[in-house]
């Protein structure tokens, strides 16, 4: 067959579902998360094991959290949405945050300790900053408060009953919010935690997530 005649062949087959494009895209992602989870386990440093109810405890079991619900609101919009950018955004959102709730998992392991812990959420960003009460602990938060932008179950079934543009125009502005947390979290794991690892993740995420509220911000203008 010539190459013209493969054209006309893959031309005329039927386009994949969008079930298909979904369980591709979660197999994507589950894959993501596993070899993470190797690294996670390779990348400990040799300072020390963090204690239970350390900073590096508390946001790794946190940010698990936080990055598991921001890989399901991106599946939603990836299943809802046609628009290119916004799709590949939320592959790209799926993707590594999958990837780095993953190395999380990995170092709680690694460091032998529970996935759960013994403490409320949010506990770890309330303790103090060498003795002094930091700003992050001025701004209302209390052992067992929602994460920062943590999205709702209501916001989330609105996502999910939501189509076209104002699907995409909520699950930008609930992806912003929720961009807008997992700074907040990561800048208080700097302040709080000793894990060298664990401290290079967190400032990946300070920088990516807050270019990504740039551009999000951006393609949120160009939809109201």
């Amino acid at each position: 067959m010539t190459a013209a005649e493969q054209g006309e062949a893959t031309a005329a087959r039927p386009p994949r579902s969008r079930a298909v494009i979904a369980i591709v895209a979660i197999i994507a992602v589950v894959v993501a998360a596993l070899v993470a989870f190797s690294i996670g386990r390779l990348t400990v440093a040799s300072l020390g094991t963090p204690s239970d109810t350390s900073a590096d405890a508390g946001f790794s079991r946190d940010m698990q959290v936080h990055h598991l619900q921001g890989v399901e609101m991106a599946m939603i919009i990836r299943d809802l949405s046609d628009s290119d950018d916004v799709r590949l955004l939320a592959y790209d959102i799926a993707t590594t945050q999958a990837q780095q709730a993953g190395q999380l998992y990995g170092w709680l392991s690694q460091w032998g300790l529970s996935q759960a812990g013994s403490e409320p959420a949010m506990t770890w960003m309330t303790v103090p900053v060498d003795g002094a009460t930091h700003a992050h602990s001025d701004e209302g938060h209390q052992p067992g408060d929602p994460m920062p932008g943590l999205a709702t179950p209501e916001q989330m079934n609105e996502l999910r009953a939501s189509t076209g543009v104002d699907a995409e125009i909520l699950f930008l502005e609930l992806m912003i919010a929720h961009h807008k947390g997992a700074v907040e979290m990561a800048e208080a794991a700097l302040d709080r935690a000793h894990n060298v690892p664990l401290l290079t993740l967190a400032n990946g995420i300070v920088k990516s997530q807050t270019a990504e509220i740039s551009l999000m911000e951006s393609m949120l203008a160009d939809r109201t």
